[in-house]
């Protein structure tokens, strides 16, 4: 097995100017492009006026970002370790920024429906990217901390995802969406490719099409069953839910058998060697329920308080703003605690805190003060973040320096398989229980769903006791 890493192995533990550059750049682009994706469902009903689509139509430009992602995402082990860092930047930046632009302009759906894809595929890498890129550069000592920063990025964008959408639907065309985001990303292109150093030595090695199309196969139909499942009328599970995941999980297991195979010439897509080490399956795990939580929270939590509390739009995206503060904060403090306390002693406490709030929201009805609903989710986003820090950091500090990029790929995997199986079983809960659509019923099934919540919540309780305190390996 070769020990090519995929960054420098040289690790002061004060970071270099033009290694400051680069995280900043990839942080930054991170940000405004999990921005843009987050705050696509809030134009959904202006977009369906505007083309005459049906809410179904429309819906693809959710669901096809997703399948895209979920396609690609899981070659980005590869793609890191086969070409430079500068060049999947530039290619990743430009493939966003130019779908950007045909979004913004769009004439006709299908045109719209096109940009959204050319977008997940720029995107699709820009996690793996930032993650793998940070972790090697940065002293095994300093990781937590800088794992922290990354965390409230990357967490931060869905808190502000809602006031920026509410804002913008409020006062302009759906279109200025992309129009706002397009010169930052122009800018973030531009300022990478001229400032971002050639930091890793390129693998080369041949790219399996097979694995792609067991790829394409395993886990686009797992994402497009599920997503299907979420999006079903009243609660149903529609037939392609049967006929999707059954056929994904066939895909799946056929890809990891690929893999195993293709690990006897160290050429896999994907190593599943990653799996072996205990502090990473134990991190991906709870990861999973974690991330199932998270992406139905951000879906029902403003669901329930428009349609329950008679928020706004606006006056959601507000709401959730706070999030952002507590996030940043939270996540700074864990990076500094993390070496003192170790990744489960932080794991445990994160998740017993994100059970604690989810079972206070199962108990929220029309009459709770806004307020208390509020300080709930603040608590619960604390919890989450001292989570989110420590598994972050356990999960890639218990790999070695070669499969950084596959431990990095293996969880932006599973962040779109759990996102898109928590939003399906949540959703479902709330349909099947809110029996119409005034605020008491709203809140009835808004109290079914987060009593579900809380038991996906339980599980990652019960996760965190096997993590270990700390892992590290030989990284040279």
């Amino acid at each position: 097995m070769t020990t090519t890493a995929p960054v420098a192995t040289a690790r002061p533990e004060k970071l270099t100017a033009s290694q400051l550059t680069t995280i900043v750049v990839l942080a930054a682009s991170t940000f405004f492009a999990l921005v843009s994706e987050l705050v696509m469902g809030v134009a959904l009903p202006t977009i369906m006026t505007d083309f005459g689509v049906t809410a179904s139509t429309a819906q693809w430009l959710t669901t096809g970002y997703a399948l895209t992602l979920a396609v690609i995402i899981p070659t980005t082990g590869y793609l890191l370790r086969r070409f430079r860092i500068r060049f999947v930047f530039v290619v990743s930046m430009s493939l966003f920024s130019i779908g950007t632009a045909i979004a913004a302009a769009a004439p006709i759906f299908e045109v719209l429906l096109t940009a959204r894809v050319v977008q997940a595929l720029g995107t699709a890498v820009l996690l793996p990217l930032l993650m793998t890129t940070t972790f090697g550069m940065v002293a095994p000592a300093k990781r937590a901390q800088m794992m922290a920063t990354i965390t409230a990025v990357v967490s931060l964008a869905p808190a502000v995802a809602p006031a920026f959408a509410g804002f913008v639907m409020a006062q302009l065309d759906w279109r200025w969406r992309f129009i706002t985001v397009l010169p930052l990303a122009i800018l973030g292109l531009i300022f990478g490719a001229l400032k971002i150093p050639s930091l890793n030595e390129p693998k080369r090695a041949p790219f399996d099409l097979l694995s792609l199309v067991l790829a394409a196969i395993g886990f686009g139909a797992v994402v497009f069953g599920l997503s299907a499942a979420g999006e079903g009328a009243h609660g149903e599970i529609p037939a392609s839910f049967w006929i999707a995941v059954p056929l994904g999980i066939l895909g799946i297991g056929a890809f990891v058998v690929r893999q195993r195979r293709l690990q006897n010439d160290d050429t896999p897509m994907m190593d599943m060697r990653i799996f072996t080490r205990r502090g990473f399956s134990v991190s991906v795990l709870q990861f999973v329920f974690l991330v199932s939580n998270s992406f139905g929270l951000a879906v029902l939590l403003p669901l329930v308080l428009q349609n329950a509390f008679g928020l706004g739009v606006f006056e959601t995206g507000l709401f959730m703003a706070p999030g952002g503060i507590v996030i940043i904060l939270t996540s700074l403090l864990v990076g500094k605690l993390y070496n003192r306390l170790g990744a489960r002693t932080l794991m445990l406490s994160g998740a017993v805190v994100v059970v604690a709030g989810w079972a206070a929201m199962r108990t929220f009805d029309q009459t709770t003060p806004v307020w208390v609903v509020l300080a709930t989710f603040l608590i619960l986003t604390i919890g989450q973040c001292l989570s989110w820090v420590a598994l972050f950091t356990l999960a890639l500090d218990s790999l070695p320096d070669d499969l950084h990029a596959h431990g990095s790929a293996a969880l932006n995997t599973m962040h779109q398989l759990a996102g898109a199986a928590g939003l399906a079983i949540l959703v479902s809960v709330f349909t099947l229980n809110s029996p119409g659509d005034t605020p008491a019923a709203v809140a009835a099934g808004g109290q079914a769903a987060f009593t579900a919540g809380a038991v996906i919540a339980l599980c990652s309780l019960i996760v965190s006791f096997f993590a270990p305190r700390r892992q590290r390996v030989d990284h040279g």
